[in-house]
C-alpha cells in the first residue's frame, strides 16, 4: 500500500526504551483519574464496584496491550494501530480507524484535553472565564443538545497550548521525547504524592469505616442484572487509560522498536493500573463514597487533596493537573501525527502531510493539520459529545486489531515475529471476548451514544472509496 509517488524519509530515531515508556504512561494519565470516579460511583453506587471497574479495565487494557505486543514487534512503523489493522485485516479497516482517529478520537482528545488544561490554569488566574465573548449557541436535537460554538479566555489559552505543544513537536522528536518523560516523571511523582497523602495523613476514620465496612459491596452482591451496568460504567476508566497504544504509533522513531514497543506498552499499563487503583483507595480513605460522587464538578482529586490540605489543596492539585494535562497532550500530539503521515503514505491523507520536514525529520504537514482541526474542536465545543459518541467504535478497533493477530498468524505464518504474544491463544482470545461484551453493555446502557458512534465510522466507507477513486484520477 505504501505510495511510490512520493519520495522516501527517514525519522530520527530519537526515542529510547525509558522515553516510550514515559510516553505510554505520560499519554494515559491525564486529567480523568481526578474527575471520573465521581460518574463510576453514581452508576455503581458502592465503593466495592468502583474498585472492581478500575481494576477490571486495568486487567482489560493490559490484555490488550500484551496482545499488541506481537502486532508492534511485527510491524514498527509510523502509524500504529492503523499498519495492524491494515495489515491484519484490510486496507478499508486501517482507513476507518484513521478516518476516526482524526475526526474525534485523537483530535477530540486532545481538545478535551487542552480545555482542562485552561480550566484549572483559571483556578490560578480566574480572569480566564469559560463564558464565550464571541458567538453563539447553537441548538441539536437530543443527545448532542445545545452546543456553544465561539471565543472564550479558556478556549484561547487551550488554543495556544496546542499551538505551543505542535510547535516543540515540529522542531524535532528528540526534544518532544524529553520534555515528554520530564513531565511524566514530574506528574507520576504528584500522583503519588496523592496516593501518599490519601494513605497516611489525610485518612479519614469515618469515611474508611463506611466504604470498607458494610457498604463496600451492593446490599444483593454482585448479581447478573449489575453486569451490564460495570460494563457501561467501564467507559470513563477505560478512557482514562486510554492512548496506552499510542507509543505504536511513532515505532519509526524509536531505536529499538521492536524490543521496547512491546515493553513499553506492557510495563506502562502496568504501571498506570497501579496508580489509579491505589488512588481510588486513596480517595476511599479521605472522603465518603457520597462525597466522592457528589464532588464540584467531579473533581474528586481536588475534592480529597482539599480535605487533607485545606484550601491550599486546590491550588497544588490545579498545579498538578495543569501539569499532567500539558504532558499529556504532548504525547497525544507527538503519536497522533504520525498516524495521518502512514495514512498519506498509502495515498490515503492529504499527500504533503506524507513528508518529513527537511531539517528536522518530523511530520510538520500531519502535525500542523491535526492541531488546526483540534482547534476547530476547541472553539466549536462538541468534543466531549463526539468523545461520548466514538466510544463504542474505539472498543470495536481494539477488537478487530485484536482479531487481526489471529488472522496474521493463520495467513501469514511465516512473518518475523520477534515477540510473540503472551498466552496465545487463550489471553489474546480472552481479551476479544471481554472487549466484544463491554461493547455490548455500551449498545444496552448507552444505545444512542453507541449509534451515532459507529455511525461516525460508517461514513468513513463512501469517504474512503471516493479518495481512492480521486487519487486513481489525479494518477
Amino acid at each position: 500500500m505504501a505510495t511510490t509517488q512520493q519520495p522516501q524519509a527517514e525519522f530520527v530515531k530519537a526515542i529510547s526504551r525509558l522515553d516510550a515508556t514515559a510516553l505510554v504512561v505520560g499519554s494515559m494519565i491525564g486529567s480523568g483519574i481526578f474527575i471520573v470516579s465521581a460518574q463510576i460511583l453514581r452508576d455503581v453506587h458502592a465503593p466495592g464496584l468502583l474498585l472492581l471497574v478500575w481494576g477490571l479495565s486495568g486487567l482489560v487494557t493490559l490484555m490488550g496491550a500484551l496482545a499488541y505486543g506481537e502486532l508492534a514487534a511485527m510491524f514498527p512503523n509510523a502509524g500504529g494501530q492503523y499498519v495492524y489493522l491494515r495489515e491484519g485485516i484490510s486496507p478499508l479497516f486501517g482507513y476507518l480507524y484513521g478516518w476516526t482517529l482524526f475526526v474525534v478520537i485523537q483530535t477530540g482528545t486532545i481538545a478535551a484535553v487542552a480545555v482542562a488544561f485552561a480550566r484549572f490554569t483559571a483556578v490560578l488566574f480566574p480572569a480566564l472565564s469559560p463564558d464565550v465573548f464571541l458567538g453563539g449557541t447553537i441548538v441539536f436535537p437530543q443527545p448532542i443538545g445545545a452546543i456553544t460554538v465561539g471565543l472564550s479566555p479558556q478556549r484561547i489559552l487551550a488554543i495556544a497550548s496546542i499551538a505551543v505543544l505542535t510547535w516543540i513537536n515540529v522542531r524535532g522528536v528528540k526534544t518532544a521525547a524529553f520534555i515528554q518523560t520530564s513531565l511524566t516523571a514530574i506528574k507520576t511523582a504528584a500522583l503519588a504524592g496523592l496516593i501518599l497523602l490519601g494513605l497516611t495523613v489525610g485518612r479519614n476514620a469515618a469515611a474508611v469505616a463506611a466504604n470498607f465496612g458494610g457498604r463496600f459491596w451492593p446490599a444483593g452482591g454482585i448479581t447478573a442484572a449489575l453486569w451490564p451496568v460495570i460494563g457501561a460504567a467501564m467507559v470513563g476508566s477505560l478512557f482514562a487509560m486510554d492512548a496506552w497504544n499510542n507509543v505504536g504509533f511513532a515505532g519509526s522513531e524509536l531505536k529499538d522498536a521492536k524490543r521496547d514497543l512491546p515493553f513499553a506498552m506492557a510495563v506502562g499499563v502496568l504501571t498506570v493500573t497501579a496508580l489509579y487503583l491505589l488512588a481510588n483507595v486513596a480517595y476511599l480513605n479521605v472522603l465518603p463514597a457520597g462525597a466522592i460522587a457528589t464532588a464540584p464538578q467531579d473533581r474528586v482529586g481536588t475534592a480529597a487533596l482539599e480535605a487533607i490540605l485545606g484550601n491550599a489543596g486546590l491550588y497544588v492539585m490545579a498545579v498538578a493537573i495543569m501539569i499532567s494535562t500539558f504532558g499529556c497532550n504532548n504525547g497525544l500530539i507527538l503519536s497522533g501525527a504520525r498516524v495521518y503521515y502512514a495514512m498519506a503514505r498509502d495515498d490515503l491523507f492529504f499527500r504533503s502531510a506524507g513528508l518529513l520536514h527537511p531539517s528536522y525529520k518530523t511530520p510538520a504537514v500531519a502535525l500542523i493539520v491535526q492541531a488546526v482541526w483540534t482547534s476547530v474542536l476547541c472553539l466549536s465545543g462538541t468534543y466531549s459529545q463526539l468523545l461520548e459518541f466514538v466510544i463504542f467504535a474505539a472498543l470495536v478497533f481494539y477488537l478487530i486489531t485484536a482479531v487481526g493477530l489471529f488472522a496474521l498468524r493463520v495467513r501469514r505464518p511465516d512473518l518475523p515475529r520477534p515477540v510473540r504474544a503472551i498466552g496465545y491463544p487463550w489471553l489474546p482470545a480472552l481479551y476479544v471476548a471481554a472487549t466484544g461484551l463491554i461493547a455490548l453493555a455500551l449498545l444496552v446502557e448507552k444505545t444512542t451514544y453507541s449509534g451515532l458512534g459507529l455511525l461516525c465510522v460508517l461514513i468513513g466507507v463512501p469517504v474512503y472509496f471516493g479518495w481512492r477513486a480521486m487519487v486513481r484520477r489525479a494518477a
